[in-house]
């Protein structure tokens, strides 16, 4: 079920468009090729599209994924991981309260910057979804698998159930299984994902390997066909497709024609595709995507900070010297934005990718700030049409080291990072982790999570490291402390990043060292000495009024500066 926001300018008439299905002609150059060209013809089709940021998908999500029914007359989030309604009415009213930004197929999965907001896959929001934050950590990075319940099960929920796998092929202890009535969901999901993403690097190859053809390992194609043809497409995710395409301006083509996943996997492997429409496309000039009356948003960002929202125009018939491009005028909120050309080329426009025009939000004041983009010219006729773009700005956030604690449930091949939430509000944490083989460094990762916690597979002989930083805003935090993981399943000590290190505390500032300090002396900017103490132990808090410190201790080489705000 489908909302669409609608804003009346006096000057002007946004007009809304929406496609019950794709466009006319927009699947037409898929027509006639078949195996690995067919594949590379929907990945060029696909490939090019909106990059969200990561802080708009709040945003976007009572869109793609509010539940058709209404409960005690509130709307609802569609969780696909959870029954637990409580959460799914509270997300609707001012935060996430338990749910996440899940990613169904793991961000930790990529040998590609892991921070959602560096690579394009983080934020692609068809196989993202609104998840209860329990089934969320507990997924893990768990490929998709049918748990054997004749076995220990490590969490069932009802929707959501780990466990060891039924059938073999995975490549790990634990798989995550759907409920039947969304396997189709995600296995045509991770078609998508399959096609779209296949130039990327897989570091993780539980269902994915590095052929950029199938794409899928043999265990992947076996138990996603099975899903997919057990499951058929349903209106929710047809909903949702048409929803993804007037905020990201591409689809899922396993979800517009099944039997797509039959010529790439299954079993018309090799046959010609024909399935595209035609290939003449008739009628008045228009602009395909963005969707005219519908909204960009760049979510909120911190002030100093800059964002680009890519977004690709798409047009048909578009005649003469192209489309010029306008930004309403309003003396104020216009001046935040800016766009990267003014006009595009007929042919540019009317091409199947599009033309990528980049918008520019640069805020100058705290605030919601919004505009309307108009297109005309290139034989549109009719009342200016437009599509709004909104930002939110906010002041700098103060962000505290959080406090990494013992991991927990420690076996020679898992672990549970765990840290201590911190008291403002934060984005999501990034855990950020290290990994050694026989004393040496192996490699260094990162992941995120919205969670205290996040579940870690290892290898046996493998010892590692982890510390954790909150992220908001664009700005993040400093380091925690550094927990080590021993080899095995023993837990070696707390470590600092330095001997001496400090984090921010409201009203003053807070020690992390890696083993009590002696004859701490803290001078302020003339060097008189305002504070000295025989022993600190680790986060060990004072307060201090408002100013800029040098901090000395006797097992510290060099002093640290510190700033009080």
């Amino acid at each position: 079920m489908k909302r669409y926001k609608v804003l009346l300018l006096l000057t002007n008439l946004c007009v809304i468009c929406a496609y019950a299905v794709a466009p006319n002609g927009y699947y037409t150059s898929l027509n006639g090729k078949s195996g690995e060209t067919l594949k590379n013809a929907i990945h060029s089709l696909v490939r090019p599209h909106t990059k969200l940021s990561y802080s708009s998908l709040w945003n976007h999500f009572p869109t793609t994924d509010v539940y058709p029914e209404k409960v005690n007359g509130k709307s609802i989030v569609w969780d696909m991981y959870s029954d637990n309604w409580n959460t799914r009415d509270y997300w609707y009213y001012g935060g996430t309260y338990g749910l996440n930004r899940e990613h169904s197929v793991p961000k930790s999965w990529w040998n590609s910057p892991s921070n959602v907001e560096a690579f394009e896959a983080g934020t692609d929001i068809i196989h993202l979804f609104p998840s209860d934050g329990k089934a969320n950590s507990a997924k893990s990075n768990y490929p998709l698998g049918e748990v054997n319940t004749s076995l220990s099960v490590k969490f069932d929920n009802g929707v959501s159930t780990v466990g060891y796998p039924s059938i073999s092929g995975s490549g790990t202890n634990y798989v995550f299984e759907p409920d039947d009535e969304y396997k189709g969901d995600f296995a045509r999901v991770y078609f998508y994902m399959a096609t779209c993403y296949q130039d990327y690097t897989w570091k993780y190859t539980y269902m994915f390997n590095n052929s950029s053809y199938l794409t899928l390992n043999q265990y992947a194609r076996n138990i996603l066909l099975s899903w997919h043809r057990n499951d058929p497409v349903s209106q929710k995710e047809r909903d949702r497709n048409d929803a993804v395409f007037t905020i990201q301006g591409n689809r899922n083509p396993f979800v517009d024609d099944p039997n797509l996943a039959e010529y790439i996997w299954g079993n018309r492997m090799g046959e010609t595709y024909n399935g595209g429409g035609s290939g003449s496309v008739t009628g008045p000039a228009e602009i395909i995507y963005p969707q005219l009356g519908s909204s960009m948003d760049f979510g909120q960002l911190g002030v100093g900070k800059t964002s680009n929202l890519e977004i690709y125009v798409k047009g048909q018939n578009i005649t003469g010297y192209g489309i010029t491009l306008v930004l309403f005028d309003d003396n104020t909120h216009h001046q935040m934005f800016s766009l990267s050309t003014e006009r595009i080329d007929a042919a540019a426009v009317n091409s199947a990718n599009g033309y990528k025009l980049t918008i520019t939000y640069k805020p100058t004041k705290v605030g919601k700030h919004s505009t309307c983009l108009y297109f005309y010219d290139g034989g549109i006729t009719g009342s200016v049409t437009g599509v709004y773009i909104n930002g939110e700005c906010l002041d700098i956030p103060t962000l505290s080291a959080p406090v990494a604690l013992s991991a927990e449930n420690v076996t020679s091949d898992s672990y549970r990072a765990v840290w201590q939430a911190v008291d403002e509000e934060v984005d999501y944490y990034i855990i950020t982790r290290s990994i050694y083989k026989n004393g040496a460094l192996v490699t260094t990762e990162q992941v995120d999570t919205e969670e205290t916690y996040y579940d870690f597979t290892r290898e046996a002989g493998t010892s590692e490291t982890y510390y954790v930083q909150s992220s908001r805003l664009g700005y993040t935090s400093p380091a925690s402390n550094t927990i080590t993981v021993a080899e095995g399943s023993g837990i070696e000590g707390v470590e600092a990043n330095r001997i001496l290190a400090i984090a921010p505390h409201p009203g003053g500032l807070r020690f992390i060292c890696n083993e009590p300090l002696n004859d701490v002396r803290i001078y302020n900017t003339q060097g008189v000495l305002v504070e000295q103490l025989d022993n600190v132990e680790n986060d060990h808090a004072i307060d201090l009024p408002v100013g800029i410190y040098l901090i000395t201790a006797r097992e510290s080489d060099q002093p640290i500066k510190a700033i009080v705000k």
